[in-house]
């Protein structure tokens, strides 16, 4: 079996250099991230806020946390001191909570909006009315401690390639949309956060900045982890 450093070799030399890689850690040991990271990788996601805290502290400080998964609010302040990329903003009470955490953390939370792309009902996300509430409301135009920097989606979870990539290309939309009506001066808001171990090939063709990959670096994740 091919080592961590082969497979992520492999996944950068099938991706554009302007795609990156997020290593999805989320249940994996520390041992395995240390793996990854002595190959030269330095972002890596996680879905649990206590989890990533436990991992930010055993590991070395130049490592890029992206938390990629549905977060609680009262959750947000384990993760505000060191959160590089909140991939999973999926309501505005998210949002006015990730804004007070980095307010008392004395800094800027970078941040994307997840969008619901796919047909099943258990994915979390916006619809487009409610992200276009969010953007033009008085409480978000006020808000000094947030930077939304795109954002994100998952594809349905199916065998068929084409609604896969309708989706993809359906989240581009949403991008290139959101962007010409709120962010057409703001060079910051440029990342479309999209594809995963399954479908990352077809993501990128569809305008993925940033390929979310766990099983295909680690193999299968540790579902019996607490």
């Amino acid at each position: 079996m091919s080592s961590i450093a082969d497979k992520i070799q492999s996944i950068k030399g099938q991706i554009p250099k302007t795609v990156r890689l997020i290593a999805v850690s989320k249940t994996q040991p520390i041992e395995l991230i240390q793996e990854a990271y002595a190959c030269g990788q330095r972002i890596f996601g996680e879905n649990k806020a206590m989890e990533m805290k436990e991992k930010y502290e055993a590991l070395p400080k130049d490592i890029h946390w992206h938390f990629i998964g549905h977060l609680q609010t009262n959750k947000v302040k384990y993760i505000a001191p060191f959160v590089k990329l909140i991939h999973s903003v999926d309501s505005f009470k998210i949002l006015k909570e990730i804004n007070k955490e980095a307010l008392k953390n004395n800094k800027i939370i970078s941040c994307l909006l997840q969008f619901h792309i796919a047909t099943e009902e258990t994915k979390f996300g916006l619809s487009i009315e409610e992200a276009y509430e969010i953007l033009s409301s008085k409480d978000f135009k006020d808000m000094k401690n947030v930077r939304i920097l795109g954002v994100m989606g998952m594809a349905s979870f199916t065998f068929d390639n084409q609604i896969v990539r309708d989706e993809f290309k359906y989240l581009a939309e949403i991008f290139r949309n959101i962007r010409y009506d709120f962010f057409l001066e703001d060079i910051f808001f440029r990342e479309v956060s999209m594809g995963m171990s399954g479908d990352y090939q077809i993501a990128v063709q569809e305008g993925s900045t940033m390929v979310r990959i766990g099983s295909s670096i680690f193999g299968e994740r540790n579902y019996n982890k607490d």
